[in-house]
Protein backbone atom coordinates (compact mmCIF):
# COMPACT_ATOMS: atom_id res chain seq x y z
CA UNK A 1 0.00 0.00 0.00
CA UNK A 2 1.03 3.45 -0.97
CA UNK A 3 0.55 6.20 1.00
CA UNK A 4 0.13 10.14 -0.46
CA UNK A 5 0.18 12.35 2.41
CA UNK A 6 1.75 14.84 4.59
CA UNK A 7 1.98 14.63 8.14
CA UNK A 8 0.87 17.71 9.13
CA UNK A 9 -2.56 17.66 8.25
CA UNK A 10 -5.12 16.44 10.56
CA UNK A 11 -6.54 13.74 8.32
CA UNK A 12 -3.49 12.26 7.43
CA UNK A 13 -1.98 12.40 11.06
CA UNK A 14 -5.14 10.30 11.72
CA UNK A 15 -4.20 7.75 8.90
CA UNK A 16 -0.86 7.13 10.18
CA UNK A 17 -1.71 7.18 13.49
CA UNK A 18 -3.96 4.47 12.92
CA UNK A 19 -1.59 2.48 10.39
CA UNK A 20 0.98 2.68 13.43
CA UNK A 21 -2.04 1.35 15.85
CA UNK A 22 -2.69 -1.39 13.78
CA UNK A 23 0.81 -2.30 12.61
CA UNK A 24 0.27 -2.03 9.46
CA UNK A 25 3.18 -1.18 6.94
CA UNK A 26 2.90 1.30 3.95
CA UNK A 27 4.59 3.24 1.39
CA UNK A 28 5.15 6.96 1.78
CA UNK A 29 4.78 9.11 -0.70
CA UNK A 30 5.48 13.30 0.44
CA UNK A 31 2.64 15.65 -0.54
CA UNK A 32 3.80 19.21 0.76
CA UNK A 33 0.02 20.89 1.76
CA UNK A 34 1.86 24.45 2.18
CA UNK A 35 2.81 24.64 -0.97
CA UNK A 36 -0.31 23.13 -2.95
CA UNK A 37 0.78 19.58 -3.49
CA UNK A 38 -2.68 18.24 -3.72
CA UNK A 39 -3.87 20.59 -6.64
CA UNK A 40 -0.57 19.23 -8.84
CA UNK A 41 -1.80 17.59 -12.15
CA UNK A 42 -0.51 14.17 -10.82
CA UNK A 43 -2.11 14.36 -7.60
CA UNK A 44 -5.46 15.24 -9.18
CA UNK A 45 -5.44 11.80 -11.29
CA UNK A 46 -5.19 10.22 -7.73
CA UNK A 47 -7.78 12.21 -5.78
CA UNK A 48 -9.81 14.78 -7.88
CA UNK A 49 -10.80 16.30 -4.60
CA UNK A 50 -7.82 17.59 -4.40
CA UNK A 51 -7.13 16.49 -0.85
CA UNK A 52 -5.04 14.88 1.57
CA UNK A 53 -4.83 11.66 2.04
CA UNK A 54 -4.87 9.25 -0.94
CA UNK A 55 -3.65 5.54 -0.80
CA UNK A 56 -2.97 3.16 -3.83
CA UNK A 57 -3.05 -0.53 -3.20
CA UNK A 58 -2.57 -2.45 -6.29
CA UNK A 59 -5.69 -1.02 -8.99
CA UNK A 60 -7.28 0.20 -5.97
CA UNK A 61 -7.52 4.03 -5.40
CA UNK A 62 -8.46 5.20 -2.28
CA UNK A 63 -9.19 8.39 -0.37
CA UNK A 64 -11.16 9.66 2.61
CA UNK A 65 -9.34 8.79 5.28
CA UNK A 66 -12.33 7.00 7.46
CA UNK A 67 -12.73 4.58 4.54
CA UNK A 68 -8.76 4.19 4.06
CA UNK A 69 -8.49 3.21 7.64
CA UNK A 70 -11.12 0.77 7.44
CA UNK A 71 -10.07 -0.88 4.37
CA UNK A 72 -6.61 -1.14 6.14
CA UNK A 73 -8.10 -2.66 8.98
CA UNK A 74 -10.00 -5.29 7.20
CA UNK A 75 -7.12 -6.04 4.81
CA UNK A 76 -4.47 -6.65 7.50
CA UNK A 77 -7.22 -8.85 9.49
CA UNK A 78 -6.70 -5.78 12.66
CA UNK A 79 -10.66 -6.33 13.88
CA UNK A 80 -9.17 -5.21 17.56
CA UNK A 81 -9.84 -1.95 16.54
CA UNK A 82 -12.34 -1.98 13.97
CA UNK A 83 -14.45 -5.31 15.02
CA UNK A 84 -16.29 -7.76 12.81
CA UNK A 85 -19.59 -7.83 15.28
CA UNK A 86 -22.23 -5.93 13.42
CA UNK A 87 -23.46 -3.58 16.00
CA UNK A 88 -20.06 -2.56 17.26
CA UNK A 89 -18.83 -1.72 13.92
CA UNK A 90 -22.31 -0.07 13.16
CA UNK A 91 -21.49 2.53 16.28
CA UNK A 92 -17.72 2.79 15.39
CA UNK A 93 -18.93 3.60 11.80
CA UNK A 94 -21.65 6.05 13.06
CA UNK A 95 -18.47 7.96 14.73
CA UNK A 96 -16.27 7.83 11.55
CA UNK A 97 -19.28 8.98 9.69
CA UNK A 98 -19.93 11.88 12.43
CA UNK A 99 -16.58 13.02 12.88
CA UNK A 100 -15.98 13.45 8.74
CA UNK A 101 -19.11 15.19 8.62
CA UNK A 102 -19.98 17.37 12.05
CA UNK A 103 -16.90 17.00 13.98
CA UNK A 104 -14.27 17.76 12.05
CA UNK A 105 -15.18 21.09 10.24
CA UNK A 106 -16.05 22.32 14.00
CA UNK A 107 -12.89 21.38 14.99
CA UNK A 108 -11.38 23.02 11.73
CA UNK A 109 -12.41 26.58 12.38
CA UNK A 110 -10.24 26.76 15.32
CA UNK A 111 -7.35 25.31 13.82
CA UNK A 112 -7.36 27.61 10.83
CA UNK A 113 -7.87 30.55 13.23
CA UNK A 114 -5.49 29.54 15.64
CA UNK A 115 -2.89 27.65 13.71
CA UNK A 116 -2.97 27.83 10.49
CA UNK A 117 -3.15 31.68 10.25
CA UNK A 118 -0.24 32.51 12.89
CA UNK A 119 2.09 30.23 10.95
CA UNK A 120 1.07 32.57 7.37
CA UNK A 121 1.41 35.60 9.76
CA UNK A 122 -2.14 36.72 10.19
CA UNK A 123 -4.35 37.43 12.58
CA UNK A 124 -7.06 35.34 13.66
CA UNK A 125 -10.72 36.56 13.31
CA UNK A 126 -12.28 36.56 16.51
CA UNK A 127 -15.86 37.00 15.02
CA UNK A 128 -15.35 33.64 13.68
CA UNK A 129 -14.15 31.48 16.86
CA UNK A 130 -17.25 33.68 18.33
CA UNK A 131 -19.60 32.29 15.86
CA UNK A 132 -18.13 28.44 15.98
CA UNK A 133 -17.72 28.15 19.51
CA UNK A 134 -21.53 27.52 20.87
CA UNK A 135 -21.45 24.57 18.20
CA UNK A 136 -18.14 23.37 18.84
CA UNK A 137 -19.70 23.23 22.17
CA UNK A 138 -22.36 21.32 21.59
CA UNK A 139 -20.93 19.00 19.90
CA UNK A 140 -18.60 18.25 22.56
CA UNK A 141 -21.25 17.92 24.71
CA UNK A 142 -22.29 14.98 22.69
CA UNK A 143 -19.12 13.50 23.39
CA UNK A 144 -19.02 14.06 26.92
CA UNK A 145 -22.12 12.02 27.45
CA UNK A 146 -20.78 9.14 25.44
CA UNK A 147 -17.26 9.00 27.82
CA UNK A 148 -19.18 9.56 31.04
CA UNK A 149 -19.72 5.83 30.74
CA UNK A 150 -17.28 4.69 28.31
CA UNK A 151 -13.62 4.77 28.89
CA UNK A 152 -12.98 4.61 24.96
CA UNK A 153 -15.94 5.68 22.54
CA UNK A 154 -16.83 2.29 21.20
CA UNK A 155 -16.05 0.47 24.88
CA UNK A 156 -13.42 -0.72 26.67
CA UNK A 157 -10.27 -0.61 24.03
CA UNK A 158 -9.18 1.95 21.81
CA UNK A 159 -10.99 1.12 17.99
CA UNK A 160 -10.52 3.63 14.85
CA UNK A 161 -13.32 5.78 16.26
CA UNK A 162 -11.05 7.04 18.93
CA UNK A 163 -8.08 7.49 16.25
CA UNK A 164 -10.45 9.22 14.01
CA UNK A 165 -12.57 11.68 16.39
CA UNK A 166 -8.92 12.67 18.17
CA UNK A 167 -7.68 13.51 15.16
CA UNK A 168 -9.93 17.03 14.71
CA UNK A 169 -8.09 18.33 17.73
CA UNK A 170 -4.60 16.98 17.52
CA UNK A 171 -3.66 20.19 18.31
CA UNK A 172 -6.13 21.43 21.03
CA UNK A 173 -4.01 23.32 23.09
CA UNK A 174 -2.87 25.06 20.07
CA UNK A 175 -6.14 25.38 18.59
CA UNK A 176 -7.51 27.32 22.18
CA UNK A 177 -10.26 24.47 22.23
CA UNK A 178 -12.26 24.78 25.62
CA UNK A 179 -11.85 21.52 26.95
CA UNK A 180 -12.21 22.57 30.27
CA UNK A 181 -16.12 22.61 29.94
CA UNK A 182 -15.85 18.88 28.62
CA UNK A 183 -13.52 17.01 32.01
CA UNK A 184 -14.65 13.84 30.18
CA UNK A 185 -13.30 14.63 26.54
CA UNK A 186 -10.24 16.40 28.03
CA UNK A 187 -9.26 12.88 30.00
CA UNK A 188 -10.40 11.05 27.22
CA UNK A 189 -7.87 13.21 24.70
CA UNK A 190 -5.26 13.68 27.49
CA UNK A 191 -4.86 10.61 29.10
CA UNK A 192 -6.21 8.05 27.12
CA UNK A 193 -5.44 9.10 23.59
CA UNK A 194 -1.96 10.92 24.19
CA UNK A 195 -0.70 8.49 25.84
CA UNK A 196 -0.73 5.89 22.75
CA UNK A 197 2.00 4.97 21.43
CA UNK A 198 1.14 5.75 17.60
CA UNK A 199 0.03 8.79 18.67
CA UNK A 200 3.11 9.79 20.56
CA UNK A 201 4.69 8.62 17.45
CA UNK A 202 3.25 11.46 14.60
CA UNK A 203 3.02 14.53 16.90
CA UNK A 204 3.27 17.41 14.50
CA UNK A 205 3.82 19.97 16.62
CA UNK A 206 7.37 20.06 16.27
CA UNK A 207 7.77 19.81 13.42
CA UNK A 208 5.23 22.89 12.80
CA UNK A 209 7.57 24.96 14.63
CA UNK A 210 4.81 25.33 17.33
CA UNK A 211 5.54 25.92 20.97
CA UNK A 212 3.62 26.49 23.66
Amino acid sequence: MKLYFDPITVNCRKVVAGFNLMGVGFEKSHVDYFTGGQKSPDYLKINPNGALPALIDGDLTLWESNSILAYAADKHGQSAYYPQDLKVRADINRWLLWEAATWFPSCYVFLVENVVKPLLKAEPDQAILDQETPNWHRLANILEERLAHSPWLCGDSVTLADIAVAAPMHLHSYQKLPLDAHPNLKRWMTERVEQLPCWKATDVAGPLGLTA
